[in-house]
């Protein structure tokens, strides 16, 4: 069986995004707003398509106009310091010993250089992260990807998010999934395939 995880919220604790916005002197939704009208650059930084240089070169575009704060800085590395949630990650180890262990992951550059450097990534067999396949759940086609490259139809597989929309895309393909709550529920669930 192949069993996919989520990184941010399951693994680790994921980024505190209204830190970066209070910084900014933003709303959450005012933040993803400007993005999404200045050439979807969130989703355009998440799906690998452009660099943070990029993004935030673009995001001081708009900043002028708006009276924000010039970046200077990646933000959202600066910003991010997950802690690992140490019980997930055992039934990690625990679910390697008997099947196919992968982390797919909506991610950014800076993301991925910090959890490659603590070695979050280490705990799968694979890694497949937003930024570097070109694809972002909740879109099928994320687990799809998956799917093919690692040979499993969706029924040999099964997910845990956070995010409920991204579970429900996964479900959608037929993959079993387990809305993520915390690590001791994902225990109850899997711990069984152990």
């Amino acid at each position: 069986m192949l069993f996919i995880f989520d990184m941010g919220g399951v693994v680790t604790t994921t980024f505190p995004l209204d830190v970066l916005t209070e910084k900014l002197g933003l709303y959450k939704n005012e933040f993803l707003k400007i993005c999404k009208e200045n050439g979807d650059i969130w989703n355009r930084l998440e799906k690998g398509f452009i660099d943070t240089r990029d993004f935030w070169d673009a995001f001081n575009k708009v900043s002028v106009s708006q009276k924000l704060p010039f970046v200077k800085n990646d933000l959202f590395r600066l910003y991010f310091h997950p802690t690992l949630q140490t019980r997930t990650a055992e039934l990690i180890t625990a679910l390697r010993k008997k099947h196919r262990v992968v982390c797919g992951t909506n991610t950014i550059q800076s993301h991925w250089e910090n959890h490659m450097e603590r070695g979050d990534y280490a705990f799968f067999d694979q890694t497949y992260a937003s930024n570097k396949i070109g694809e972002a759940k909740p879109d099928p086609h994320f687990f799809e990807v998956i799917l093919e490259a690692e040979g499993y139809k969706a029924e040999e597989a099964f997910f845990t998010d956070d995010k409920i929309e991204n579970c429900q895309a996964a479900e959608s393909l037929g993959i079993k999934t387990v809305h993520f709550e915390s690590p001791e529920k994902l225990w109850e669930e899997w711990g069984k395939y152990i």
